[in-house]
């Protein structure tokens, strides 16, 4: 399915998990890893931050890493729709990912020229940047490491920032 997507210009949005491991030495699935070789280009893995910055930008459940997550966003206490038509505060990646999921929409909505690709890497170049001290997700010790070392950004997406280079980048692929 991942393979046929890829292969279809479809732009795949996936949660790192909340696992609070490295997916350099954890598995995590999905994946965009295929069984004998290869890797879905367009592929988004994203990992959950915290809304209380500081030394907790990345939150202790996210999965994380420097060549598998390509970028984090908001994942704690997201509030959202819950069984009954009621509303719930959520946590977690699967709540960082809708997040980038909508952003992508978005652009591709106003800017429908741009593909699949063109628009992850403008989600991916927009990223607010941090490299101040994080605390590891899943270390109790209190280790911190720079937050830009848990993902290939070392960002948190950035929706103003990317609606404007979409409009950029979208003038010139007409």
């Amino acid at each position: 399915a991942v393979r046929y997507a890829d292969a279809h210009g479809v732009l795949m949005v996936v949660a790192a998990g909340n696992d609070g491991a490295s997916l350099d030495t954890a598995s995590n699935y999905p994946t965009p890893y295929y069984t004998g070789g290869g890797r879905a280009h367009d592929w988004i893995e994203v990992g959950a931050s915290s809304w209380r910055g500081g030394d907790t930008l990345a939150v202790s459940f996210s999965n994380y890493s420097h060549d598998r997550v390509d970028v984090f966003a908001p994942g704690e206490d997201i509030l959202s729709t819950g069984p009954g038509g009621g509303y719930a505060r959520l946590s977690g990646t699967s709540m960082a990912a809708p997040v980038v999921t909508g952003l992508a929409a978005l652009i591709m909505s106003y800017y429908p020229n741009l593909t699949a690709a063109q628009v992850k890497q403008i989600i991916l170049d927009s990223a607010t940047r941090y490299n101040s001290p994080s605390l590891l997700p899943g270390v109790r010790t209190g280790a911190t490491v720079p937050f830009a070392s848990l993902s290939v950004t070392g960002g948190i997406v950035n929706a103003y920032r990317a609606l404007k280079l979409a409009r950029e980048r979208s003038a010139g692929t007409h």
